[in-house]
């Protein structure tokens, strides 16, 4: 009879620990979470410091019986889930349901990684559970449960196949519906604005206005159909942004009449006068090595599926040979020169 018990959460794993740590262990698995919140019902104390209330899960009852079986007849048991919130948890449940309460024998173990020496080295500094780490499992899983409740059942009505909705999912949903508030109360307000077709006269920096001169009449919702007219010969446009210098709010039709009307008459002198150079694209990398084309094309090939593997080949052909030319030596007297090779 083995004298201590090693709980891990994977059988995968508690065959090797096994093996490492000799006859005098007896290792098993917890397969992961044993307990957790009711299916049914909140399982949440609002009331009392937000107490939760943990039952053993249904597929691990059987687990639960056959390790507190073996507790009973070992001298110290060590608890070996993951090295993690969730893994901290389990080895704290795992205590919590074999007596480890009212027991000084229960030790917690972690590694990361699965080898005779990190196996041995941790056993030597087994050590108590990280409460800290506990607590947080819990206020993770608590507030999940609080939030999600009440949106899951919503959830399930609207969404088919949906499962829950948590934490995560309630301040996205939140987030959609602020946004769609927002929406339904924006209020249209009308706003006009008003362009002029002009072009250059023979000389000086005065321009001459062009036979159109057109007023937009404009929502912050749409723009009316058939606004924009044919531009004359030789004319470009000019929208009116600023008057005497200052931002403005064009709001009724009289009003933009009245702007119009001013217009008509007005001088019309080029103040100032700048280019956009137009953004340059990077040209794509050239391979300069042979062997990268073949390692492209590889990569091409294993990521093609097998009806479009054709397709892809000579696509990556006439990639390599517009684009992705590569110039070698070849024996020649003159050194500089090259061929490239399609």
């Amino acid at each position: 009879m083995a004298k201590n018990l090693v709980i891990v959460e994977s059988p995968a794993k508690a065959k090797t620990i096994n093996k490492y740590l000799g006859n005098g262990y007896s290792v098993k698995a917890s397969m992961g979470h044993i307990r957790d919140l009711p299916e049914k019902g909140l399982g949440v104390d609002i009331e009392n410091k937000f107490e939760p209330t943990y039952e053993v899960t249904k597929t691990r009852i059987k687990t639960v019986s056959e390790l507190k079986a073996a507790a009973k007849t070992a001298e110290k048991i060590y608890l070996c889930p993951d090295p993690d919130r969730e893994g901290e948890a389990i080895a704290w449940h795992l205590s919590e349901l074999l007596g480890g309460r009212k027991n000084p024998n229960f030790f917690r173990v972690t590694f990361n990684e699965i080898t005779k020496e990190a196996i041995r080295n941790a056993f030597q500094h087994a050590g108590p559970i990280d409460m800290n780490r506990v607590d947080a499992q819990q206020a993770r899983r608590v507030l999940d449960r609080i939030v999600g409740y009440q949106i899951s059942p919503l959830l399930w009505k609207k969404l088919r196949g949906a499962r829950s909705a948590g934490r995560v999912q309630s301040v996205a949903v939140r987030l959609i519906v602020e946004r769609e508030l927002e929406i339904r109360a924006f209020k249209a307000q009308e706003y006009w604005s008003i362009d002029a077709a002009l072009r250059k006269l023979t000389a000086g920096a005065a321009v001459g206005l062009a036979p159109v001169l057109k007023k937009l009449g404009k929502t912050n919702e749409d723009e009316p159909a058939g606004a924009k007219q044919p531009l004359p010969a030789e004319a470009f446009l000019a929208k009116l942004h600023k008057i005497e210098g200052e931002k403005f709010w064009i709001g009724s039709e009289p009003l933009a009449d009245a702007i119009l009307d001013e217009l008509q008459t007005a001088e019309w002198i080029v103040a100032k006068h700048g280019s956009v150079m137009p953004r340059r694209r990077s040209l794509p990398v050239r391979f300069s090595n042979p062997r990268r084309v073949a390692s492209a094309c590889r990569r091409i090939r294993r990521c093609a599926l097998p009806s479009s593997f054709m397709k892809a080949w000579t696509l990556a052909r006439k990639a390599r040979s517009v684009s992705l030319r590569i110039c070698v030596p070849i024996r020649s007297t003159s050194p500089a020169r090259r061929r490239p090779i399609r």
